[in-house]
Order: structure tokens, then sequence, then C-alpha cells
């Protein structure tokens, strides 16, 4: 029996790609000879996709489960329901866009049956997109790499394959506010890279907004690194310098006669930096013990409102959360 490839893709906004999606599906599965499950998860997206996906799918002739999410909990969350209900012996991850070729997780089930790594990720060599989207990506995934993830590859990471023995345990790292693409290479294992191309977005717009990178970007710094409480100790230290030139330059000021009030210009100014300072180094510490608090609530990462499974004919089952 051929070891079956379960493919991961979020769906969000993604109802005027679905078309070509089950197209490049149906693609992969005949050339994997139907040892292929794919598994969408619609993360609570407001348009028609699941109502689209759920008369399509049961004429399919490839396997696949549909899984609706209760609201839009995150892509990162969305991939995680889908790999904890993928029934393969190897796990696959690609976004409904098509922006990232489908023949790359073909490429990627191929390393991993042969045992060539654990976990195999896409590497962007160049995006076909607007200079303006490419700039934004550059700068983002420079910081990442800089503040975050030094392993991480210049153009980031979109999509991945693994097998169980990674899935099972990426699995068990149930953080809230994190990020999947840090815990992929914060896990280890043996890994391996596979380059790309990224094509131009052909429907709809991306959901993927500067405020949603942001925010990101600071669940990752303050998830993996230590880097604010790093930037506080040299704040600190650089605060404790410069007071010193500025009691230095009070002191010359005061023996020359250019301040006339003992002691005023002194205050001010460490009244202003101490007090910028506490309020700094408040914000770093709340933001490390909002994250605890937020891992003590032991919540789940998704709610499933249905599951459904589509064994390639007209049979369906459906199990209801």
């Amino acid at each position: 029996m051929k070891p079956m490839l379960s493919l991961v893709i979020p769906v969000y906004r993604n109802e005027e790609s679905l078309p070509d999606l089950l197209d490049a599906v149906q693609s992969m599965s005949d050339q994997l000879g139907g040892a292929m499950e794919v598994v969408f998860v619609v993360d609570g997206s407001p348009d028609r996709c699941y109502e689209i996906l759920s008369v399509r799918l049961p004429g399919c002739a490839f396997r696949s489960q549909l899984v609706l999410l209760a609201r839009n909990f995150g892509a990162f969350p969305a991939i995680r329901a889908g790999l904890e209900v993928g029934q393969g012996d190897y796990f696959a991850v690609m976004a409904a866009d098509l922006q990232e070729p489908p023949e790359l997780v073909l490429q990627m089930n191929s390393i991993l049956q042969a045992d060539e790594a654990d976990v195999v990720v896409g590497v962007r060599t160049a995006r076909m997109e607007p200079w303006h989207t490419r700039l934004s990506s550059q700068v983002f995934w420079a910081m990442y790499r800089r503040y975050v993830v030094p392993e991480m590859p210049p153009g980031g990471v979109d999509m991945f394959g693994c097998n169980r023995i990674f899935r099972d345990a990426l699995l068990k790292l149930e953080e809230r506010h994190s990020s999947l693409v840090a815990q992929i290479f914060w896990l280890g294992f043996r890994r391996k890279q596979v380059s790309y191309v990224r094509q131009a977005r052909q429907h709809g717009q991306s959901a993927w907004t500067l405020r949603k990178k942001i925010n990101y970007l600071m669940d990752s710094v303050f998830a993996f690194s230590d880097l604010p409480i790093r930037l506080l100790i040299r704040g600190g230290a650089l605060g404790i310098f410069g007071s010193l030139l500025v009691g230095l330059m009070v002191v010359i000021a005061r023996l020359s006669g250019a301040i006339q009030v003992p002691g005023y210009s002194m205050i001010v100014v460490m009244i202003v930096f101490f007090g910028a300072l506490n309020l700094l180094s408040l914000g770093i510490v709340g933001s490390y013990a909002w994250r605890a608090y937020e891992n003590t609530k032991a919540r789940p990462l998704t709610v499933s409102l249905h599951v459904q499974s589509f064994s390639g004919s007209a049979n369906l089952s459906e199990e209801t959360v």
C-alpha cells in the first residue's frame, strides 16, 4: 500500500480561486496515483468558500476532508487544525491562492518518502509581484531573520512538508500568540529546503495586511526571542551614561552661571528620562506576563463546527462538533 500524503490547505477569501485550486489538486492526486487526501480548512471565511467546497468535493475523484472553523482564527491555527485531522503518512501545507506552485508539493513528498529529511520548507528565490509588495516582504523577513530566527531563509517560508513524527512533535507545541514557522525551525530535526518562484496572485487580494505582519512579528519576537529584554538592558545602560553626561553639562552650566535656578534642569531631565524608561519597562514585562496569562487559560487554538470526509465518490460522512 502506497504511503498517503495529507495536503492541508487553509481557505480564507479564496472563492474566486477555488475552481483552479480543485483542478490543481486533482492533477496532483492523479500523479500520486490517488495516494493523497486533501484537508480544506475554511477559516471563518466571509465569502462562499465553504458552500462551494461542500458542494464540489463530494463529486471530486480525490479523497478529502472539509473543516469549517467557528470564526477566523488565523492561518497558522487553521493549518494546525488541518494537521490534527490529517490521516496521512506525510503532510504538506499549501496556500489556496496558488501563488506557490503545486508541483512543489510533489517535490516535497518525494524528499520525505526517500527519508532525506523530516521537514522540507519552500524557499522563495523571487516574487512575481509589484515592487512595493516585494520591498515590504524583504524588510519584514530581514527583520525576522535578524531578531527572531537567524536560520530563516531570506524570502521567508509559506509552505512546508513533514513526516508524521515531525507533525506529532509540532502539534505538542500549543503556544498561543506564537509563530508556526518559527516553531518549525525551533524543533530542529532533519531539515531540507526546496526553491521556487512565487507567482503573481490571479484572484482577489491578499489578506496578509501590514497590520497582521506587524502583529505576527511582535508575537514571534516575544515568543522566541529575549530581544526586548536585551534592548531594555542596553537602553538602561545607555540611559545611565547619558544621564551622567547631562549631569556633567548641568554642573558646568551651573558653575558658569548659565543656569540660575538651582537643580531645576537636573530634576526635569531625570524625571522625564526615568519616567519614560519606567513606562517602557512596564510595557515589556507586561507583554510577557500577558502571554503567560493567555497560556494558562488552556483555551483550544481553534473550534471546528463541522468535519466532513469525502472518499472520492458520492459517499459522505459528517461529524458535527
